[in-house]
């Protein structure tokens, strides 16, 4: 017999992938990432499952949460990101991957600062940041997509400060669906041993300093970026994670995906909310089996400062 006070909680905790149209359409929009994952599944563009615990809920309503995305996705782990208004640049930077008692600490540790936490199924990626660039009179405008391979993360680009491996832009308008020919296409890419050994580097300490000494495996007194750099690649080849040292050929990968990254990105933008856009963009997710997309970001609305992301 189910526990009438449980049936409560868990009817206003419903997972992503079981809201109703009506449900995804009423998202609370002071929860931007939230939102914006309900838009997407709305548009039918793919989004990992997840759900959305908002300040002022109990450690309940957190436990059941979790459980209940941990049973319907049959994951021991869960992703932990903050939502909730415009982020400044000392947010917390989520996206890590917690066992579920962890995972439950953490949040807990967000709700208590007034964050609200969306709990995802865990993911590698190999990322690529799709952005929507308009002009003014709503025509005319750029794609651009900047991609980094397997063991890359989308904020190792909005606020890493590392190269993307590949770069493709095209000029195009947004009013109308236009036919996007391979000719249309710039692609640039920058894989040499150099670049890659330096993008390397800075992404290991990067781990080390946003994930690792996060999930405690790190000692917050590592400071120097040599000392993070060897600590994150020690721990990952110790759990056997490669991703990040594979060889694989990144620019014919981007060949192979990247009209259809062009068709979601013009859904999106015919689809956003805010009629007079300039700026958006999206991230995307090749998880081997499957694709999925992370949020839509308003370019004038990702920063305090306005700051384009």
């Amino acid at each position: 017999m189910t526990h009438p006070h449980t049936t409560r909680v868990t009817s206003t905790l419903g997972l992503l992938s079981t809201l109703t149209a009506a449900e995804l359409a009423a998202a609370d929009r002071r929860y931007p990432k939230w939102a914006t994952m309900c838009q997407l599944r709305r548009l039918g563009l793919p989004v990992l499952d997840a759900v959305l615990i908002t300040p002022g809920r109990d450690h309940q309503a957190l436990a059941i949460g979790i459980a209940t995305l941990a049973a319907a996705t049959g994951q021991d782990r869960l992703m932990i990101r903050s939502d909730g208004g415009a982020e400044t640049r000392r947010y917390y930077k989520g996206g890590n991957t917690f066992p579920l008692a962890e995972a439950a600490s953490k949040a807990a540790g967000l709700l208590e600062v007034g964050r609200a936490v969306i709990v995802m199924e865990p993911t590698n990626r190999f990322t690529a940041l799709l952005r929507m660039d308009r002009d003014r009179d709503g025509r005319g405008g750029i794609f651009t997509v900047e991609v980094l391979g397997p063991g890359y993360d989308v904020a190792d680009l909005t606020r890493g400060g590392i190269p993307p491996q590949v770069t493709v832009t095209a000029e195009t308008g947004w009013s109308a669906y236009p036919d996007l020919w391979w000719s249309d296409l710039k692609l640039t890419a920058d894989t040499s041993p150099d670049a890659e050994q330096d993008r390397r580097r800075r992404r290991l300490t990067r781990i080390a300093a946003d994930i690792l000494t996060d999930t405690g495996h790190v000692n917050g007194t590592t400071t120097s970026s040599d000392e993070l750099a060897a600590a994150a690649e020690a721990w990952l080849r110790d759990h056997r994670i490669d991703h990040l040292w594979r060889q694989g050929d990144v620019a014919a990968a981007v060949a192979s995906r990247v009209r259809g990254w062009f068709e979601d990105a013009f859904l999106i933008g015919a689809c956003h909310s805010r009629r007079g856009w300039t700026c958006l963009a999206t991230a995307t997710s090749d998880l081997g089996d499957r694709r999925v997309y992370w949020d839509i970001i308003d370019g004038s609305h990702k920063y305090a400062t306005g700051r384009p992301a």
